[in-house]
């Protein structure tokens, strides 16, 4: 942990820009949570990714760990969560600088084992102004034991009265989600490499896709983009398995998860307001 310390503070700049095609994409793979509204929260994810060569990918396809990222003796990676606050739109036509800071490492002990949550500062500028600000936290953990079974996450509780748009992610979504954002993760393509060796129950539908669900429908909701919005992963979404998208009133603003309908278990909450 002590060698980790010396990677907090790291900075790294990056430039991208809001091309057509990008926009039509991103719009495609939102269609059916949009209704109607014309921005595109959550588009700045598709922005500046990682490129690296295939000699400098990992095992499991992300850009080995030690090049920006720390490596935490922790094989697996999850988008854990993280904290947004839009000052103003992304539009077709800007050039987007991102300015990214490591700013903290942390270990913890969870039910399946050691865990650690590197967690990064972001901000969007376009001609020198901040459109959006963020805290994006991610999840290294060791691989599973062999046979060992996947903890069973709570029911969800009911939410009478909710907004729900129904969501059935397919294999083409994902390939056309991680091609949009170069994310060469192989839990979201390569079956074998998701079930046999991190354990999952299928092909996983990313983590930053379910977060611009519910950034989308809020949006909607809200007739503007959330000046805030935080969410947090709780348990992976799994491929071709049919999912609602769901918001209610909540304190100042609305909450809103994504629902897997088979298992009836929540896989991704968030606030907006």
């Amino acid at each position: 942990m002590n060698d980790l310390q010396d990677w907090i503070g790291r900075k790294r700049t990056a430039e991208d820009l809001v091309t057509p095609r990008l926009a039509r994409e991103y719009r495609v793979t939102t269609q059916d949570l949009r209704g109607g509204h014309d921005l595109m929260p959550g588009l700045h994810w598709c922005l500046a990714p990682e490129i690296h060569p295939a000699e400098e990918l990992g095992r499991d396809g992300h850009p080995k760990l030690g090049l920006f990222q720390p490596d935490p003796g922790l094989p697996r990676r999850m988008w854990a969560g993280g904290r947004i606050a839009y000052h103003a739109a992304l539009a077709v036509g800007d050039a987007v600088t991102r300015e990214t800071e490591i700013a903290d490492i942390r270990f913890k002990q969870g039910r399946s084992g050691r865990l650690a949550f590197v967690a990064l500062d972001h901000r969007y500028l376009v001609a020198g102004e901040t459109r959006i600000e963020e805290r994006h936290d991610i999840v290294y953990r060791d691989d599973p034991a062999p046979g060992a079974p996947r903890p069973a996450p709570p029911k969800a509780e009911a939410w009478p009265g909710a907004e729900a748009v129904e969501v059935s992610p397919n294999s083409t979504l994902l390939m056309r989600y991680s091609a949009a954002t170069f994310n060469g993760h192989r839990i979201h393509y390569d079956l074998p490499y998701a079930t046999g060796v991190e354990g999952y129950g299928g092909l996983v539908v990313h983590g930053p896709l379910q977060a611009i669900w519910m950034q989308v429908l809020a949006t909607q909701l809200l007739g503007h983009l959330p000046a805030e919005f935080s969410y947090r992963g709780l348990t992976p979404l799994i491929c071709d398995r049919a999912a609602a998208v769901e918001a209610r009133e909540g304190a100042g603003g609305l909450d809103l998860r994504v629902r897997d309908l088979e298992a009836d278990v929540v896989t991704m909450q968030a606030e907006a307001r």
